[in-house]
Formats: structure tokens, C-alpha cells, sequence
């Protein structure tokens, strides 16, 4: 192209002007591992950076070790702990181990020079015209296994040393063929290049449009055994983020940010995923004093793990954030009443409030409201899980069973379980916990007409560790109460 006419090339520099072009190959993986080295950068003796001229950060063997492992039987077996894999029980957790990726490499030219070595001719790659058509010419006639160069492999690796160095001894992936994108006598500098191009510069995707891309995911026999694996917490908390959106009696409908956009005010979905597997989608682990996860599992002394459906989980938060919605919609409390009638401003003009949805309450879905932030969604779930699973047994929540006889469709899936959890001892438990919390004032520091002691106050909700901070003060603002919560909230704060 034209505009190469104006890159400074140099060889001095180590950016000599690269061949016109490169090729894509492919190559056995095995065989393609002996003929390929890396040069990796180091840090010793105070040299120059500059002056490193190796590419490649070291090699993590376990990593390699995965990949192996991921071509043989797929994510998420790859994953799984020893014991787990050499049982039968995660077998059916095998899939395709694809590759599609290319490795990218430089096959070094004749008196090319690495770390003091050269290159031996007899030990040269190349590409050659046969035919008018490029081909690869390797340093033999035919491979085996106990090749090896005598001094620099003819292939050096810019990207994908991982992937390669996974095939290591694996005598029965030999076969497996990976595609390669070959460059020729590409200076040094270029490689550092392309490895940032392709490592450091992409933009990751926004977290909330990977995880809409969930559903086109879904194997019922992955997610129904969520216990010891993120991603199927992260799965199942995608559909119940998606169910809370697309339900239309849910107070959430069409108020949750789905794709992230900056522009829409309301919590993002990744930030709901999170919530849910930080409280309800959390797995119980024996060694923390803190509650498991409503959602996830817990140990036999601890009683059976809740056999809910989706549908019947998704009712359940559905469930909790309506009483809670309506206790707060029938709050006559100062901060209620605050964010429904904010003062007026200085001009006289009434303080803007941002525009929502006809017969919204302030109280609840306002601008200035705790409840509609990243910290209030986390910390409501947060105290209904942590009860809830706290008083489970007592409650007898494994009593509500799953409907059989339930649609297949998630919304009619849903809309029976709500008619079914109204009829349970433990729907009086949730109301409660709602109508409490209902009380404890969901203003946040950006609220018009706070004083600057009640500003400084909430100020302390900001940030990552104002995750903790809410729940600790809404446990505590439970605990004066009477009841069953209210004791149950107590025992939870001795354990904070």
C-alpha cells in the first residue's frame, strides 16, 4: 500500500523494511512444535529494555498443560481438578477442543542471529515457487518425531507459544493440525509489534454484551450443575438478570442496562451477573463463615440443596424485590418523601430529576434512590440471600418443589411458580424483610437538599467497598427489629 512509502524503516533499529508478504499455513502441531523456538525477554543485569530484544513473556507451564487438555475434551472439562476429571461424574461436561486461532511465527532466514546463535543452513525453511503457487520447504524430506536443529529451530514464535508448547509429548495429537500465519525474515522491532497488536491493543468487549451472548450458550445438563463452576454460576445468573428484565410484573422490566451503554442509566447486566454470584448464585464453601449462595449448594449437615428450578428462582427474587417495591411505595418516611418532592433549587426552579416512567415511584426508581445503584441492587440481594439461607432449614424452603407439569416457556415457567411461592410459609418471611428495609433510608450523597453531616454519611456507599458497608447497615438496621429476621440478622453481623 502507499502508505508504507512513508514508514521510517531501519535496520539499525531493528525495523528493516518486511517482505511483501506473508502466508498462512498448516502444519501438524507436533511437527510444528520441534521446528519452532521462542525468544523471550528478560530482566537482568540492568540492561537497557531497548536492548532485550525478546518478545515473549516466560511460559507458564500449567497453561500449556490446559490447552492440552481443552484439545482433547473442550471447556470446561479442561478446567476441572484432577480428582474431577479422573471421575466419571463430569464426563458428560466433554466438548469439541477447537483451535482456530492462528499461531504466528517468523521463519528465520539464512545468517539470522538469536542470543549469540545462528541459524545452520542445513536447518533453513523456506518459501519456494513451484508451479506459481507459494510453498514451504522444510529442512527434510519427511518428519519424525526425534528431529531436532542443531543450533536455532528455523521457526521463532510471536504468537501462541501456549498453544504450541501444549502439544509437548503428546504423541496422540501428533496429527492435529493448527493454522499458522508465517512472516519471512521479519525484523525483531515488527514482531514486538505485532505481538502488542494482537495482545495488549484490542479492546475487550464490553462485559454486559459478552454475557447477552449467554443464552446462545445454554445445555440444560451444564447449567442444572452450577455448584464448582463459574461459568455455569455466571450462566445461571444471566438468565435470571434476563428473566427479572423481560418479565413484565417485575419491578425491574426493561430497566436493566442489557448491552452497557453508556447512555442508560439503569445497573448493567454484567453488574447484576455479579451481584447474583456474589449472593444467591454463590457456591458454599465449608473453610468461610460467611452464607452460601440461596441458589448454589451446601453440605448434608447443613441440610439439601434447594431443588428450584430456574423458574422457580426467578420467582423468588421477582417475588422478594415486589414486596419490597410496594413497602417502599407505601413509605411515608422523611427520605421517601424527600425523594418524591425534591426542594427546590436556588432559582426557585424545582431540581431536576431525571425522566422515568409514568406512575414510577421516586422513592424507588429515582435518580437520587440508593436502590437503583450498582451498591443498593447488591446490597438488597445480599441481606435477602444471607437471611433466607441463614433460616432455610427453619423456614423448610425445600419443601417448595418444582412444578411438573410447568411450561417450557420462561415467562408462563414463572409466572406459575409466583402463584405457587405465595402459597408457602416462607413468602411471609420475604415480605417482612422488605417491609423492614423499606425504612432504612435509600438516599444517596448526590441527593438534593441532605445536610453536609447526612452527605459525608452516605458517602461511604460509594465505591467498591461500599458493597460491604450497606450490608453490614442494613443487617444492622434489621436486627432491631422483631421477628425471625431480626435475630437472624444479629447472628449474621457476629459473623462479619
Amino acid at each position: 500500500m502507499q502508505g508504507w512509502e512513508k514508514i521510517d524503516f531501519d535496520a539499525k533499529e531493528h525495523r528493516a523494511k518486511p517482505e511483501n508478504h506473508f502466508y498462512l499455513i498448516s502444519l501438524p502441531a507436533r511437527e510444528l512444535r520441534s521446528l519452532s523456538g521462542i525468544v523471550r525477554r528478560v530482566a537482568q543485569d540492568a540492561a537497557p529494555r531497548t536492548e532485550d530484544l525478546g518478545i515473549q513473556r516466560q511460559h507458564d507451564p500449567e497453561r500449556s498443560e490446559e490447552i492440552g487438555r481443552f484439545v482433547e475434551f473442550g471447556f470446561p472439562w479442561s478446567t476441572l481438578s484432577e480428582a474431577k476429571r479422573a471421575s466419571a461424574e463430569f464426563n458428560d461436561l466433554r466438548k469439541p477442543g477447537w483451535l482456530p486461532t492462528a499461531i504466528v511465527l517468523n521463519i528465520l532466514t539464512k545468517g539470522a542471529i538469536r542470543n549469540g546463535n545462528t541459524i545452520a543452513d542445513a536447518d533453513l525453511a523456506s518459501i519456494v515457487q513451484v508451479d506459481g503457487q507459494p510453498h514451504l520447504q522444510l529442512p527434510y524430506d519427511k518428519w519424525s518425531a526425534d528431529w531436532e536443529p542443531s543450533r536455532l529451530p528455523p521457526f521463532e514464535v510471536i504468537d501462541g507459544q501456549h498453544r504450541l508448547w501444549a502439544f509437548d509429548g503428546a504423541s496422540k495429537l501428533e496429527n492435529f493440525q493448527l493454522p499458522v500465519v508465517a512472516f519471512v525474515g521479519l525484523d525483531i522491532s515488527w514482531q514486538a509489534y505485532l505481538f502488542w497488536t494482537i495482545n495488549i491493543k484490542p479492546k475487550r468487549i464490553n462485559p454486559s454484551l459478552a454475557f447477552d451472548l449467554y443464552p446462545l450458550l445454554r445445555n440444560e445438563d451444564w447449567l442444572d450443575r452450577a455448584e464448582g463452576h463459574l461459568i455455569y454460576r455466571e450462566t445461571r445468573a444471566q438468565e435470571l438478570t434476563e428473566i427479572l428484565w423481560s418479565y413484565p410484573d417485575s419491578p425491574w422490566y426493561d430497566r436493566i442496562n442489557m448491552l452497557g451503554e453508556r447512555q442508560n442509566r439503569w445497573v448493567t447486566q454484567s453488574a447484576w451477573i455479579k451481584s447474583l454470584t456474589a449472593t444467591f448464585v454463590r457456591s458454599w464453601d465449608r473453610r468461610s463463615s460467611t452464607s452460601g449462595g440461596l441458589f448454589g449448594g451446601r453440605s448434608k449437615s447443613e441440610g439439601e440443596v434447594l431443588g428450584w428450578s430456574r423458574a422457580q428462582q426467578a420467582a423468588f427474587l421477582i417475588f422478594a424485590w415486589r414486596k419490597f417495591a410496594d413497602a417502599v411505595a407505601a413509605s411515608k418516611d422523611a427520605w421517601a418523601e424527600n425523594l418524591r418532592h425534591p426542594p427546590k433549587a436556588g432559582n426557585d426552579k424545582v431540581a431536576r430529576v431525571e425522566d422515568i416512567k409514568a406512575g414510577d415511584d421516586l422513592a424507588f426508581f429515582g435518580a437520587h434512590s440508593l436502590i437503583t445503584t450498582d451498591q443498593g441492587v447488591r446490597g438488597f440481594l445480599h441481606v435477602v440471600n444471607d437471611l433466607c439461607y441463614e433460616q432455610a432449614s427453619a423456614l423448610k424452603m425445600n419443601i417448595w418443589r418444582p412444578d411438573e407439569q410447568s411450561s417450557a416457556n420462561p415467562i408462563a415457567a414463572v409466572e406459575s411458580a409466583l402463584q405457587g411461592l405465595a402459597t408457602q410459609d416462607f413468602a411471609g418471611f420475604v415480605t417482612s424483610i422488605g417491609k423492614e428495609l423499606a425504612s432504612f433510608d435509600w438516599r444517596t450523597s448526590s441527593t438534593p437538599g441532605l445536610d453536609e453531616p447526612k452527605r459525608r454519611a452516605k458517602l461511604v456507599f460509594r465505591g467498591s467497598g461500599g458493597y460491604k458497608e450497606l450490608r453490614t447497615q442494613l443487617l444492622e438496621h434489621l436486627s432491631s427489629s422483631d421477628g425471625g429476621h431480626g435475630e437472624a440478622a444479629k447472628r449474621l453481623l457476629g459473623r462479619s
